[in-house]
Order: C-alpha cells, then sequence, then structure tokens
C-alpha cells in the first residue's frame, strides 16, 4: 500500500501580509486608511503599519498628499505589462491600432484577460474630433464586457466552461440566453452590442488568435458620427483583418 505523501506547506507571513494588502486595494475604488487596512484584512494596526512602509517605499503603493489613505499604484500594472508574451503582442498590435484608428476614425483598444476580469492594455485615440476613450488598465467582468465575450467565445471547450463557472457570481443574461450570444460571436468571428454604459455607443470586437484560442481581443468603441464616412459594417470588416492580421503576425 503506497502512502501519499503530505504537501509540505511554508509559511511566509510578512509577505502574506503585504499579498492581502495589495489584493484587498486592488479591488477597492476608494482610498484606504491604516485603521480600514486593518479591519478589512483581520490584522493589527502594528502588524500593518511596517508593511505598508515597505510597499509604499517599493511604490507599489501610495499616500494621498496631506491624507493618510493609501492607493495601489500602476507598477504592478507595468510588471505585468513586461511579461514578453504581452510585450509582443504590444510590439506587433500597437502600430496596426493606429492604422486602423485612422482609416476608420474612430478610437480602438486592446484587452487580454485577467483572472475572471478583462483589462486594458493599449489604446489608441480617434483621430476624428470626438470619440470615447477607455483608460489602459481599465477592468470589467468577463461577463460584462463584449470583449470579454468575445474571449470566452473563443476558448477550447474547458477553458469556456471553467471561465464561465468563475464568472457566476457577476452580473450576466439568463445561461440559455448567454450561451447563445457566445455561440453567435463564434460563429460569425466578432461581436457587436449595443453599449451598457455608454448610451449611443455599439461596442464592437474580435479576437487575436494564438491557435484557435483568443489571447486577447481588439475593441471599437464605435459611434454614428457626423462626418465619418465608414459605416459600421465597413469598421467591422477593417477590425476583422487587423484582428487577422495581428494573429498572423504572432505565429
Amino acid at each position: 500500500m503506497s502512502i501519499a505523501k503530505k504537501k509540505t506547506v511554508y509559511e511566509a507571513p510578512a509577505l502574506e501580509k503585504g499579498l492581502d494588502i495589495l489584493e484587498l486595494l486592488a479591488g477597492t475604488v476608494d482610498p484606504m486608511s491604516l485603521s480600514r487596512i486593518s479591519e478589512a484584512v483581520g490584522r493589527s494596526r502594528s502588524e500593518m503599519y511596517r508593511v505598508l512602509q515597505v510597499l509604499e517605499r517599493r511604490h507599489y503603493l501610495e499616500r494621498l498628499p496631506d491624507d493618510d489613505r493609501y492607493i495601489l499604484t500602476n507598477r504592478l500594472f507595468m510588471l505585468g505589462m513586461e511579461r514578453p508574451a504581452i510585450k509582443g503582442l504590444l510590439e506587433i498590435a500597437l502600430p496596426m491600432m493606429h492604422e486602423l484608428s485612422e482609416d476608420i476614425q474612430q478610437p480602438c483598444h486592446l484587452v487580454v484577460p485577467s483572472d475572471q476580469h478583462m483589462v486594458v492594455i493599449a489604446r489608441v485615440e480617434s483621430p476624428y474630433e470626438l470619440g470615447l476613450v477607455v483608460r489602459i488598465g481599465h477592468r470589467r467582468p468577463l461577463l460584462e464586457a463584449t470583449s470579454g465575450l468575445v474571449l470566452i467565445s473563443f476558448q477550447p471547450e474547458s477553458v469556456r466552461a471553467q471561465w464561465l463557472q468563475r464568472g457566476a457570481t457577476t452580473r450576466r443574461p439568463g445561461r440559455a440566453t448567454l450561451l447563445e450570444t457566445l455561440t453567435t460571436i463564434r460563429e460569425q468571428g466578432y461581436a457587436c452590442i449595443p453599449s451598457t454604459v455608454v448610451p449611443g455607443v455599439t461596442d464592437l470586437s474580435a479576437p487575436i488568435l494564438a491557435g484557435s484560442a483568443a489571447v486577447a481581443a481588439l475593441a471599437v468603441p464605435y459611434m454614428d458620427l457626423v462626418g465619418v464616412r465608414k459605416s459600421r459594417d465597413e469598421v467591422i470588416k477593417a477590425l476583422r483583418a487587423t484582428t487577422k492580421e495581428i494573429s498572423k503576425k504572432l505565429g
């Protein structure tokens, strides 16, 4: 009879405290004081004070001017952007995003999956005088964003099921409707859905593929603007051509 070996669990209390703080502030909109942070993570003020000092010194956190409340900096985001896969994607995609935006006279932005969210890692503003700007680092649950639905649609069956399960607590339509939407997106190769955030904007998005799986999605917050000659169908065609070219260069 074989006896299964117990997996050794190593403790690193200081590291765990730091990660608790980073994860807490990453999911919080408002700045937080030492007292609130200590209460939220269930640790004493004295324990949190030293860790906060180190995180601030290493520029992962900063305090508001004339205030004792902390906010997360973009240092973690910038570290993530240095990953070779992301850096390579940006080097390939950005020049073509500029060409696309110039052609369609609309802005565009690039998103990648992060846990059960999509996050914007690059954007190109519209050369036209009007256009919706989405900030870099913007996050939304995959099931609440058109580009998130595109990322889900173009995944292997097992990955898609896992992502849907993990996103079960987010706001979403009925499961039958959701699965129908995902199937439609996959069949037509893109998504075209009225924005639930900005009236008058139609979210257009198409996948950037590595093999048959989406590693990113390119999105256009399309607005029907006076003086812009490209129709929505023409913008979709240009968007799809761009994502196919990026996918090809990614190999």
